[in-house]
């Protein structure tokens, strides 16, 4: 739940002490990166590199075993190939350090981490292509698949199951609903968390289980240009395992497809190429088929009734918060469901089979 209590609000000269103080590095260029509940800095040092400062909320870094659970989880990807983020390690050897810090509202405990900087720009950024979305989908199943290689004696704590970003929690967005009273969408977001309930629910014993990344979106993915390129970019990037969590695997499909959508040019085509590719690696059972479309619905009601609701807790953060849910997202939204399940599931499939016989 997002609060202006629990946003850290340090200044460049607080974030410097602690990169000299933790680290015993002297920054030569420091500056803020957008951010939600976190604070963010990129601060490239004297010595030599690049890093990014991250600044837990004050809730999350009351929960250590989760957080020394990300930590272990980027280094796992990162170990076997994948282009994760890695905890940089301070003075003393330790991957965090929970800090006192007054930020004006008196002293309180954050955790701080300094992660590895890497290359290229977040893929909303770079034109939107079926290539760049067959490889969100085939790095989000390879994620997934060297997840559950991953062993840890904490794994239990990634089981969130009051956690209102994961999808199995889409019931409890009906206590939330008012923040969107008024809006036509409303009545859209009220028909999706039935249809959940009558259609999701009762096929999710046949889903399959997974650690999931949560939040593979297109403002937590990077891409550089492909060797000598011009056009063809390639992922360089994984970013921000805050909503890690035990789920299935279609959710993390489903959650990759809405976010890539909201901002094609060609957002229904979408989901197919993404489909794709986390079939290439990772092939859906009939159940989780079944549910893909409503899913994909669910994801968009859950951003953006937790989008309107953070925007009244946090109005200065407004601007950054409306990159996940903008006005055409919830045209979108709307326009999926009129549409209908057949029609763009019949779509997505298709345009999957293709890619088997190319």
């Amino acid at each position: 739940m997002a609060s202006k209590d629990r946003k850290p609000n340090l200044s460049h000269a607080q974030a410097s002490e602690l990169v000299k103080r933790l680290y015993g590095l002297t920054h030569s260029k420091i500056r803020p990166l957008p951010s939600y509940e976190d604070q963010n800095f990129y601060v490239c040092v004297s010595e030599g590199g690049e890093y990014v400062l991250k600044v837990m909320n004050s809730g999350d870094s009351q929960n250590p075993t989760l957080l020394e659970l990300q930590n272990h989880a980027m280094n796992f990807l990162q170990k076997r190939g994948l282009p994760a983020q890695t905890a940089v390690p301070t003075k003393t050897g330790q991957l965090m350090s929970l800090e006192e810090i007054d930020c004006g509202c008196g002293l309180q405990k954050y955790m701080v981490r300094l992660l590895t900087y890497l290359p290229g720009a977040t893929i909303a950024k770079i034109p939107s292509s079926p290539n760049i979305l067959y490889q969100v989908g085939k790095m989000a199943a390879t994620m997934d698949k060297v997840f559950q290689e991953m062993e840890h004696p904490n794994l239990r704590a990634f089981q969130r199951d009051d956690y209102n970003a994961s999808l199995t929690s889409i019931p409890l967005l009906e206590q939330h609903l008012p923040v969107i009273d008024g809006d036509p969408v409303q009545e859209v977001v009220s028909n999706v968390i039935a249809e959940f309930k009558a259609q999701v629910i009762p096929k999710m014993s046949a889903f399959r289980k997974c650690i999931i990344h949560g939040d593979f979106h297109n403002h937590n993915i990077l891409a550089t240009l492909d060797g000598g390129s011009s056009s063809q970019f390639k992922i360089s990037g994984i970013l921000d395992f805050g909503d890690m969590s035990s789920g299935y695997y279609v959710y993390e499909l489903a959650i990759a497809i809405m976010h890539m959508m909201v901002e094609s040019p060609s957002p229904v085509d979408v989901g197919g190429h993404v489909l794709a590719g986390y079939e290439s690696v990772i092939p859906l059972s009939e159940a989780e088929r079944d549910c893909l479309f409503l899913l994909v619905l669910c994801r968009f009601s859950q951003i953006l009734v937790l989008t309107r609701r953070a925007i009244q807790q946090l109005p200065d953060n407004k601007e950054y918060l409306m990159m996940f849910m903008p006005t055409t997202g919830i045209k979108l939204l709307t326009h999926l469901w009129g549409l209908g399940q057949q029609q763009v599931e019949h779509s997505w499939f298709e345009c999957a089979k293709a890619y088997k016989h190319q």
